[in-house]
């Protein structure tokens, strides 16, 4: 499976199967994350017994706190941690996804039922719960091409390479759905995310950011 078959296949789950995710994947994921973290300047942690992260009552009623295992997406604390946790974070999302496995970006867990090491200076932002889901969760309602593309007139039409960055980010998991963000493409092809705020606004820009990059096949000269 590629990034691309992974997106397509991806969609967020919340209930899960009580089965624990088998050792070489985990090895497969916590190796992962040290790239990741090297990467992002991020203290990514996978913990395998989730606990009593999703034991607040909306959680349980939403079947979260059945999710076996969680990925605590962590960093030294600084004004773009958020988009760097979307950014690599989602890369992680979709790695899962191609080992089988299932995933729901989670901004409501209680932080002190959370077994994450979150040092001197550093944030937990948001988690992510993790295991082999009931379902494949379903696909969600999304804005168009012409709700979030912004293209500038000296450019005529968008080139392929834009639109397919903006079918991929239109994809991405973003927080209640809100899908609070524009894509630029400057007369120069430069490519300008702009955030329009909303909850996890910030980690719903880079997880928007990874999808673009993938589908673009070029990086985001602003975000």
């Amino acid at each position: 499976m590629n990034d691309f078959e992974a997106i397509y296949a991806r969609h967020s789950v919340r209930s899960y199967k009580p089965d624990a995710i088998e050792a070489d994947k985990v090895l497969q994921l916590r190796e992962k994350i040290d790239e990741l973290n090297a990467a992002g300047n991020l203290h990514l942690q996978f913990i395998e017994d989730a606990g009593r992260t999703y034991s607040r009552l909306m959680n349980r009623v939403a079947g979260l706190g059945s999710a076996p295992s969680v990925i605590a997406c962590v960093g030294k604390d600084a004004e773009d941690l958020d988009q760097r946790v979307g950014y690599y974070g989602e890369q992680l999302v979709l790695f899962a996804q191609k080992l089988g496995l299932n995933t729901c970006w989670t901004g409501t867990f209680s932080k002190g039922n959370t077994d994450a090491d979150v040092k001197e200076g550093e944030r937990l932002v948001i988690c992510i719960a993790i295991g082999y889901g009931q379902d494949q969760g379903r696909v969600r309602k999304s804005k168009s091409y012409e709700d979030v593309a912004k293209v500038d007139a000296a450019v005529g039409e968008a080139p392929e390479w834009f639109k397919k960055g903006v079918e991929m980010a239109l994809l991405a998991p973003t927080a209640i759905n809100q899908q609070k963000f524009v894509i630029r493409l400057g007369a120069d092809e430069s490519v300008e995310l702009v955030d329009k705020g909303g909850i996890f606004s910030k980690v719903d820009l880079g997880i928007v950011k990874c999808h673009f990059e993938i589908g673009a096949g070029r990086e985001v000269t602003k975000s």
